[in-house]
């Protein structure tokens, strides 16, 4: 039996039980790397030039980790768009690439080309040119891949009840589902899911905030329409796609009674983040508290702890006294003061 090896890092929070179900139906076994602790950065660290985003490093650190092992393949996809009309980071784009150039000795990869941003027709193409890697049967290898699709769809819907992508690919594998703890407060949490949904990345804040008596809306626990929707209402069209979905999110969030605040979680050297996260502060800090975390590998979990429960003391204090709600965490700008004298 063949074993290709898939880093628990950047997409696999995304789409791992598609390429899981479409490796095992086609009779090869699944390796992953162990989830990111402190030595997969280390040695990401050590394999990355400077100007490199923290997830990016993060990720090196799993393939190092996977060319331990004896596999004859290695699953590097280079994205480039999932859907229509949109693209992802260009350092997706180069990952094949860039394992090559720092990483000397590694199992064959599969690259396989994802771009959907025309048609499906060469994704297709490459779907059964990956297949016939372990068998020649062209009708086997679009049933594996139609089944990776439905697979993908139930672990998505099990998010969507409420769950991260990491919690619902662990339910997905036939985990247990956590009993939800009981909340006084409802935050909207944003961010990439391979810097959110990653513990190390995020220092754990989804169960952080969780500790603290929230309840946490992610962008998966959203309907896609509606956060489509809520993108398009500004004057030009975000084009890439994880960028949108956050905005779109925060749009929609920022609206609703219910959300008591809005935390972004970015990283360091993200040239999205720094846009995105802009756009997203300006549109809804009228409308919701909102903190923009950035973490970097030197990020101390202390700080984050603080800035969460002091966010959490505020909100708390907004809802019980009714004068401090009125007031703005942001401050008043002396031009609304014009005209009142």
């Amino acid at each position: 039996m063949s074993r290709v090896g898939i880093p628990r890092s950047l997409f696999y929070y995304y789409y791992y039980p598609l390429w899981k179900s479409f490796f095992s139906d086609l009779g090869v076994e699944i390796l992953t790397s162990a989830p990111s602790n402190r030595h997969t950065v280390e040695r990401g660290i050590e394999l990355a030039v400077d100007e490199t985003c923290f997830p990016i490093k993060v990720y090196l650190g799993h393939v190092a980790e996977l060319c331990r092992e004896e596999l004859d393949y290695l699953f590097i996809p280079r994205l480039v768009s999932v859907e229509a009309r949109s693209y992802i980071c260009p350092k997706f784009m180069g990952l094949p690439d860039i394992v090559r150039a720092l990483i000397k000795e590694t199992p064959p990869l599969i690259d396989i080309t994802v771009d959907l941003s025309r048609d499906e027709k060469c994704f297709k193409k490459d779907i059964i040119r990956v297949g016939r890697l372990f068998t020649r049967q062209a009708s086997r290898i679009q049933l594996a891949y139609q089944h990776g699709c439905e697979e993908l769809r139930l672990c998505r819907s099990l998010a969507s009840q409420g769950f991260t992508m990491e919690e619902a690919i662990k339910i997905w594998e036939g985990g247990a589902m956590e009993a939800e703890p009981e909340t006084d407060l409802n935050i909207g949490v944003l961010g990439h899911g391979y810097s959110l949904y990653d513990e190390r990345i995020s220092m754990n804040l989804v169960k952080r905030l969780r500790a603290m008596n929230c309840k946490v809306l992610l962008p998966e626990h959203l309907g896609s329409e509606v956060v489509e929707a809520e993108a398009a209402t500004v004057p030009k069209r975000v084009f890439w796609t994880l960028g949108r979905k956050m905005l779109g999110s925060a749009l929609h969030l920022s609206q609703r009674e219910d959300v008591d605040g809005i935390i972004y979680l970015a990283c360091f050297g993200c040239g999205p983040d720094s846009l995105i996260g802009e756009i997203i502060e300006r549109k809804v800090r009228d409308c919701k508290p909102f903190i923009l975390l950035t973490v970097d590998e030197h990020s101390g979990e202390a700080g984050i702890i603080t800035r969460l429960e002091a966010f959490c003391d505020m909100l708390r204090r907004r809802r019980n006294c009714g004068s401090e709600s009125k007031l703005s965490p942001y401050g008043v700008s002396l031009h609304s003061f014009e005209n009142t004298v």
